[in-house]
């Protein structure tokens, strides 16, 4: 092991620890800490879990934490792996992995001012195996598998100090790198979530290497090359060259030459840094590879190659731009006027020569720059060398010497930054020139001069030629580097290490005889010649700066100390092997002439030629063999392009999680809750310290109550329970309040499987007495022993809305032309409720009293709200209230005459959209036509200007579907509490209907209309139940106008496959959008959004359009909109050159298919898999043509298909949104229920007080020291508690002491007597008391309550202890601090509080609390025994004082219950032991019992003939009239996956995400699939059953057993359910775009899927057992 860097007393140390339980925890101990903290890897849902809590996950050593993990036992352990680093970690569908450095070596040991900078030498994959049993597509796999062979080893580098992703000394710290160059930003997302962002390291990729070097034999000096690779264009040779539409180029990478003399502790140090770039040319290029080994073929894009250039050296202006630090300006300098770019171009620019068009069209994009006057104070030079014609016509050294005269007037004009690092910050003072804080020490930097500008070198690929000229650049840099640090590099003299003078200028060598010396009198310096005995003012030899550039190669070479130039050459020979390897997967070539200083560098380049014809052959077969796989791991890797590498698993692309700087401050600016990008994922909410209410019974008394199934640590328990149960109910109080969503089942059994349960039953509510049905019969199958289901949970439906809507879905017959295929037209909605806290599980049966049954680990996994960053006011916690502050105060101005429906600005009763004039709606976003302000006049003129489409395509992403300049983008979904539409939204939404089909409903409405009338749905926030309950209501079937029918079943295809496609591509262009932001400014420029859907009766504007594509019926004039002539924007159409408005464009969404024909789309997903930029086209599209980002396509130049696809998209984003919505206002109902935060101003008093630390203190002296066991979230009310309507809500009692405003307080209804609290606590505790909280009005006699305190560990009263009564009302008497109002202002120290302490500690888990008025003078305890009093100065009885309302309203006088917080005091207790203690006495019990063997197995029903129809999804099987009655059907589990993406990104979801929980569409509106079994009996069809199918992994085995035996000669099996949500995996389909292909996804075929089997005794089947078995 290497040592640690300067100041580091420990190396970091990472073990990664695997239990025999398959748990994984890892301990990290950073070397910027003294402690070690533990983190867990949850084996269900793979996220990262750390509390920070002392004894816990946070302990002294690591010794100390390995042995609380294993509890002192090494054999607990099953692997062990130590590791020096963490690089990233992420949960991908079934597994967990995590990528550790195992061996470092440091690269740079000791940087100027301390810190090392490792290379990781040898890293490892931590494959981690989840309990998830997600369908995976087999494509999904292999691509996991491949992002584990990434290379990393050799090619990454970190440091653990220091911020490297910027020029040295970096001005940020180390947690705000620059992202362009950190490559594991998405794989360390997991580690920020949790708090600990600092374990793990910012991964850089590229090359970082060090070497000393001396001009006498000795060390003087020490060289440094950094080069630090671009993630913006990350790629192999043939898939990632030119631009991008992240405005970057392929193989990019900043290179940094850092140069210092190394000195004594205490000693300043001296250095100067030299930075140039290198990359491919760029402008929008390719190379297309040839089969044959001829050169490939290079062409440039025929549709705007230049566009992006200007963005691209406005990044590198934005870096190397100087002119405002350097200090030398206020001296004799005159202030720099511009940022110089320098291109050495290196390419061949011979007639005939394929890269001769990359000259030309090289020089022609820096003039179209130029022209456009985007770059005012850029210059940008472009230098073009022919490197390979100029050596082969003149040698090598000439060509050499060309370079440096082209460098010369460059490389001198930008030069390279000097500096000194100051141990000691007393010496700033005498800095004369920029400071710079180290991060973390006690010195500083101060850089006298700066770098201003660039040298970027380019050949075709950026590899060997550029490799060669940048080290001759650099050479040059080198020497004057050196020079000015005093390090002579002179062979003509031999005086070796002069310093140099205060102010940093060069100083050359003294001759022999002279001294110099300071006079002391004026501080100059002076020089002493003893050979004459003379003085000078004047130094003997002034030396010439940068007077190699003048050399030829011979005097350079004569001249010049050639061992450190050997140094650099050899790290220059190390840095291209690198590069040339991650572009092109092989070594550099061409490296001999970077040893041409050497004596034998003729031999080294006769050896050469071989080299480079092997490598030349291998650069050939990976490029057209791996480069693609190569390709997908980094995109992986990058959290690039997820949608499509990993469709269907739930990961949050790099996109969502972090945002520039530039988007960052347009989302705070527009109040759009960037900070929720990240997400609450599912959690575990049932694993301890959840606990069931009630104990589970069991054949065997030694049982500890069922704890153990809800532990993952018994994943081999098998639960008996008790003989001929017909039922089994669990009731767990979960860990959390959250959202339930999903319930996990790990079937467990013996040798029998028939003893699971059958189906189940689920209820789920905030309290024991509020239980909702959420699920009823969902069948569970028999399946192996271990075998996890997934059985998806919605919320409670209303039966009324079920009766309503999904008459033909769900669980009804469907044939294929009825399927919900483009979208869910009969969605149900379920509650959604984040304070849910008990969930009942009901098992049935099989068979009634067959045998016991049995059951194995339950998990409950919902989604939580950031209640810890809610009540510490950090995080997410304080944007959620800001968010919800923000939609509570906003005036929306459709509220007062439409209720809360955002979408009905523009209805009215008597026409569809008249309020388009209304100055109702200038606030806002018109959601169809993208307008960010209504017109202010009907009878404005059109404007004369012709636009051709503004800016770039991906301002779509700007034009936000809810958003507008001034409000809220999340304001737009707002709905009333109880998420319904306001009255009049159904009659609006009958208007509108009418309004289409006449007022007789005669007419049949058409595709496009009834997707207009879907969208005028939701704008007025109608669900179906409510559209259809309206409908029904006039006598109008839904099916009529249900768009899933009213087209054809072939064309419904292609356009299921165009709009499919659609979302891809933008989501693509989201990814690059955001990316391309890094480093640039955004700007907002476009006017036409990505759907451009026009209302209902909206029409061309007429005047100067040409189009006139949306002309307006006659027959409809009088019920809709006049058109919208105040669209005052007037386009030119891209292709036919007419002139359109606004309403006859078509969305920017066309321009991605707009290459679309009839037939297929250009390639298989929608985006490129071999281009010059696979994250790289502008919008990946295929191969590297650049796809038209600018201008518009007119509606009639437009395919109608895509149109049709527009419209659909807009429809499934605005369905997203809708639930997004929903998931915002549950949240903020429960921050209501929970804290009370429509009430009062507890927001301000947050934002005005700072008051965690002292909180804190209080805490720990109302405690004694003890902890706070009754705390939400942790811990909440059993039952709930009659609250007053102006009360803070029941909850607040238990709520964190610093939280809620200071005046609220809860109390019970004015008629109420007494109230009963039952106190679930945080987790099974020793409990030694109950602290009351005095509220701020105080006590009186009148209302000064009895309490009396129970402690049980059921819910059922009967068995709860009585632990004392105390009465407060005798307490007025003989104390006054808890009469009238608390005192206001700070340093009120501890609150009033009454304590009861117990007489001896109670172990316990519910603690029960009775408050009662009494008559005043009644008295049962003892005040100076049981109670802690505070002093008061004032006489309370002084003057009465009325109590204060609880929230700010009128004064009482009538006495009620009252409190401000209730706490809990004890210590919890760990109870691992007591479960450990009764595992291996249940094993042995139900040992016997487990392996009895069922007396009857299954054997396959022979099958005479099937057949399939309905897509695959229906099956009918004919038996035999001799077959055996049929027992049941085995189905192997289906291999389609669910789609992540839908549609194309919603601003406001997927960009700047208005859910604050970011709960998926998935979560929200799960779907579930069902299968229809019926019989034909005696020519009748009889249905058997309706199976609803939990979710396995492919290909699981699952028996269902009918009800009853059954006799039949036809059995048929039908598919039912949402269908439309599951898709086949992208990357196994060939034909995906053909229409002829079905709809739905090949992997719920039935075919080869479904058995028959009958139950029989093994023995009397004899030899046909084996072979019939199923």
């Amino acid at each position: 092991m290497e040592s640690s860097a300067v100041g580091q007393s420990r190396d970091t140390s990472v073990v990664v620890v695997t239990l025999d339980t398959s748990e994984v925890y890892i301990i990290v101990s950073l070397s910027s800490r003294t402690d070690t903290q533990v983190i867990y890897i949850d084996p269900t849902t793979g996220a990262l879990g750390h509390s920070g809590k002392v004894g816990y996950d946070s302990f002294r050593s690591e010794k100390e934490a390995l042995d609380y993990i294993t509890n002192g036992s090494k054999w607990l352990c099953k692997s062990v792996t130590y590791a020096r680093a963490i690089l990233g970690y992420s949960a991908i569908g079934s597994f967990g992995l995590l990528l550790v450095a195992t061996k470092l070596t440091a690269s740079i040991p000791h940087l100027p001012g301390g810190g090392c900078i490792y290379t990781v030498a040898e890293s490892q994959w931590v494959k981690v195996s989840l309990q998830n049993p997600q369908p995976l597509g087999k494509g999904e796999a292999k691509n996991i598998q491949e992002l584990t062979e990434l290379d990393i080893d050799g090619k990454h580098y970190f440091c653990e100090t220091r911020d490297i992703t910027r020029p040295f000394p970096s001005r940020m710290p180390l947690h705000k790198p620059d992202d362009e160059f950190v490559w594991n930003r998405w794989f360390s997302m997991p580690f920020k979530k949790i708090g600990l962002p600092g374990h793990c390291v910012i991964l850089l990729q590229g090359f970082t290497e060090c070497r000393s070097f001396g001009s006498s034999g000795q060390q003087e000096g020490m060289v440094a090359l950094t080069a630090r690779r671009s993630r913006l264009h990350p790629g192999t040779r043939y898939l990632a060259r030119g631009l991008n539409s992240c405005f970057s180029t392929g193989n990019e990478v900043e290179c940094e030459q850092l140069v210092w003399v190394p000195k004594r502790a205490g000693q300043s140090v001296p250095f100067s840094t030299y930075i140039w770039r290198r990359g491919t040319i760029p402008i929008w290029w390719g190379a297309e590879l040839k089969i044959t080994a001829a050169e490939a073929e290079i062409y440039v894009s025929d549709h705007d190659p230049y566009k992006g250039s200007a963005q691209y050296y406005e990044r590198l202006s934005k870096r190397y731009d100087s002119r405002k630090l350097d200090v030398t300006v206020g001296s004799n300098q005159k202030k720099k006027a511009f940022v110089p770019i320098a291109c050495i171009n290196l390419l061949r620019n011979v007639e005939g020569k394929s890269e001769s068009i990359l000259v030309q069209h090289f020089e022609e994009s820096l003039n179209y720059i130029r022209s456009t006057g985007k770059l005012p104070h850029t210059r940008i030079l472009l230098i073009n060398y022919d490197w390979h014609a100029s050596t082969k016509l003149k040698g090598e050294q000439q060509t050499i010497e060309g370079l440096w005269r082209l460098l010369k007037l460059p490389t001198v004009s930008i030069g390279f930054s000097e500096g000194d690092y100051l141990p000691s910050r007393q010496r700033i003072k005498d800095c004369i020139g920029e400071i710079v804080y180290n991060d973390g020490s006690e010195g500083a930097f101060c850089l006298r001069s700066h770098q201003n500008g660039v040298v970027r070198f380019n050949c075709a690929d950026s590899l060997d030629r550029t490799n060669a000229a940048s080290f001759f650049g650099a050479l040059q840099v080198f020497v004057e580097q050196c020079a000015r640090l005093g390090i002579s590099l002179d062979s003509d003299f031999l005086y070796g290490y002069q310093s140099y003078n205060n102010q940093g200028a060069y100083t050359a060598p003294l001759p022999q005889g002279w001294e110099k010396r300071t006079d002391a009198v004026t501080g100059k310096t002076y020089y002493i010649d003893h050979n004459t005995k003379t003085t000078t003012w004047t130094h003997p030899c002034p030396d010439k700066p940068w007077k190699r550039f003048d050399m030829t190669f011979e005097e350079f070479k004569r001249s010049t100390i050639l061992s450190p130039v050997s140094q650099l050459a050899d790290l220059f020979l190390l840095a291209g092997d690198i590069h040339a390897t991650l572009y092109t997967g092989s070594k550099a070539m061409h490296s001999q002439i970077l040893s041409i200083f050497n004596d034998d560098a003729g031999k080294f380049k006769q050896f050469s030629a071989a080299q480079n014809m092997k490598i030349t052959l291998q650069r050939r077969y990976k490029n057209a063999v791996v480069d693609s796989s190569r390709q997908k791991q980094l995109e992986m890797f990058l959290g690039l392009r997820l949608f499509k590498h990993l469709p269907s698993i739930p990961v949050q692309p790099l996109h969502s999680l972090c945002c520039s700087a530039a988007y960052h401050i347009k989302c705070c600016k527009h109040g759009w809750s960037w900070g929720f990008l990240h997400g609450r994922g599912l959690k575990v909410l049932s694993r301890p310290s959840a606990f069931f209410l009630k104990p589970v019974a069991n054949m065997f008394p030694s049982s500890n109550g069922g704890a153990a199934l809800l532990n993952f640590k018994r994943k081999d328990l098998v639960w008996v329970c008790p003989q001929a149960a017909d039922v089994v109910e669990l009731i767990i109080y979960l860990a959390q309040p959250c959202h339930v969503c999903q319930l996990l089942l790990t079937i467990s059994h013996g040798a029998d499987d028939s003893t699971f349960p059958s189906s189940v039953d689920v209820r789920t509510g905030r309290t024991l007495d509020g239980l909702k049905l959420v699920l009823e019969g969902a069948s569970i199958p028999q399946c192996a022993n271990g075998t996890n289901l997934l059985i998806p949970l919605a919320g409670p439906v209303s039966s009324e809305d079920m009766a309503i809507t999904g008459a033909g879905a769900r669980c009804h017959d469907q044939d294929t032309s009825s399927l919900s295929l483009l979208y869910d037209f009969e969605e149900l909605e379920g509650e959604l409720d984040f304070l849910t806290r008990v969930i009942a599980i009901t098992f049935y049966p099989g068979v009634s009293g067959r045998s016991p049954m049995t059951l194995g680990e339950i998990e409950v996994l919902g989604v939580s709200l950031p209640w810890k960053d809610v009540f510490s006011k950090e995080g997410h916690g304080a944007r959620l209230y800001e968010h919800a502050q923000k939609s509570r105060k906003e005036t929306n101005p459709f509220l007062s005459a439409l209720d809360t429906n955002p979408f009905a600005a523009s209805l009215s009763n008597e026409t569809v959209r008249q309020t388009v004039q209304t100055d109702a709606s200038a606030n806002w976003l018109d959601l169809l036509t993208g307008e960010s302000e209504p017109s202010e006049s009907i009878s404005q003129p059109v404007r004369e200007n012709v636009m051709s489409g503004g800016g770039d395509l991906l301002a779509f992403l700007d034009n936000t579907v809810t958003g507008n300049k001034d409000a809220e983008a999340d304001s737009m979904f707002t709905t009333s509490k109880d998420g319904r539409a306001s009255d009049g939204g159904a009659q609006k939404y009958i208007n509108c209907l009418k309004s289409l089909v006449g007022p007789n409903m005669g007419r049949k409405l058409k595709f496009t209309e009834a997707m207009k009338l879907e969208i005028e749905r939701l704008r007025l926030n109608l669900f179906a139940a409510e559209r259809d309950r309206a409908l029904l209501s006039i006598g109008v079937d839904p099916a009529t106008i249900n768009p899933n029918v009213l087209l054809d079943e072939s064309y419904t295809r292609r356009l299921c496959r165009v709009a499919g496609s659609l979302a891809l591509l933008g989501q693509t262009s989201l990814e690059d959008k955001i990316n391309a932001a890094i480093g640039l400014e955004f700007v907002d420029d476009d006017v036409l959004d990505f759907w451009n859907i026009n209302a209902i009766g909206e029409s061309c504007c007429g005047g100067m359009c040409q189009v006139h594509a949306e002309s307006q019926s006659p027959g409809h004039a009088s019920s809709t909109v006049s058109s919208l002539q105040g669209s005052q924007s007037v386009f030119l159409c891209l292709k036919c050159q007419r002139r359109a408005c606004k309403v006859c464009c078509a969305g920017k969404g066309a321009l991605l298919l707009e290459s679309y024909t009839s037939m297929e789309v250009t390639n298989s997903n929608g985006l490129s898999s071999q281009s010059g930029s696979n994250h790289g086209s502008q919008v990946d599209g295929c191969t590297n043509q650049s796809v038209m980002l600018d201008g518009v396509i007119c509606k009639y130049c437009c395919n109608n298909i895509v149109l049709d696809a527009l419209i659909l998209d807009y429809v499934r984003v605005l369905i997203s949104l809708r639930r997004s919505a929903r998931v915002d206002n549950a949240a903020q109902n429960a921050l209501d229920q929970a804290i009370g935060f429509s009430f009062g101003d507890c927001i301000s008093e947050r934002k005005q007080s700072s008051v965690n630390e002292p909180a804190v203190k209080v805490l720990r002296q109302l405690l004694n020291g003890q902890e706070s066991l009754a705390e939400f979230p942790f811990a909440s009310f059993l039952h709930p508690v009659e609250t007053a309507k102006d009360s803070a809500p029941f909850l607040s009692l238990l709520a964190p002491l610093n939280s809620g405003s200071q005046n609220s307080y809860w109390k019970v209804p004015p008629n109420s007597s007494s109230v009963e609290f039952a106190i679930v606590l945080n987790t099974l505790s020793d409990v030694s008391g109950v602290v009351l909280l005095v509220s701020p009005c105080g006590y009186s006699m009148s209302d000064a309550p009895t309490v009396q305190i129970w402690a049980s560990n059921k819910m059922h009263k009967e068995e709860r202890s009585v632990m004392g009564k105390w009465d407060v009302q005798s307490l007025i008497a003989s104390s006054s601090e808890f009469y009238g109002p608390e005192k206001s202002g700070p340093g009120n120290g501890v609150p009033r509080h009454v304590k009861f302490a117990f007489r001896n500690p109670v172990r316990c888990r519910i603690i029960w609390i009775t408050m009662r008025l009494q008559r005043l003078g009644s008295s049962s305890v003892s005040f100076e025994r049981d109670f802690n009093l505070l002093s008061l100065d004032e006489n309370p009885f002084s003057q009465p004082l009325d109590r204060r309302a609880s929230f700010g309203g009128a004064a009482e006088s009538d006495p009620c219950l009252h409190a401000k917080r209730i706490l809990v005091m004890g210590n919890s207790v760990r109870n691992d032991a007591e479960l450990a203690s009764s595992q291996s006495l249940d094993r042995l019990n139900s040992k016997n019992f487990l392996d009895r063997a069922p007396q009857l197995n299954r054997f396959k029903v022979p099958i005479e003939a099937e057949r399939l129809t309905g897509n695959d999804l229906i099956l009918e099987q004919y038996l035999s009239p001799t077959s055996p009655l049929l027992a049941g059907f085995r189905l192997d589990a289906f291999s389609a996956i669910k789609p992540r993406v839908t549609h194309s990104p919603s601003s406001s979801k997927d960009f700047w995400d208005s859910s604050v929980t970011l709960l998926e569409d998935r979560l929200v509106s799960p779907a579930v699939l069902h299968l229809q079994v019926s019989a034909l009996q005696e020519s009748q069809e009889i249905i058997v059953g309706t199976y609803r199918l939990p979710e396995a992994k492919p290909g699981t085995a699952m028996y269902f057993d009918f009800s009853r035996l059954i006799q039949a000669r036809r059995i048929s099996f039908r598919l039912l359910g949402d269908l439309a949500a599951f898709i086949d995996d992208p990357s196994e389909q060939d034909d995906y775009y053909d229409s002829r292909v079905s709809p739905l996804a090949l992997g719920l075929s039935l075919s080869s899927r479904v058995k028959l089997y009958y139950y029989a005794d093994p023995y009397e089947l004899g030899k046909w057992a084996s072979l019939s078995a199923i």
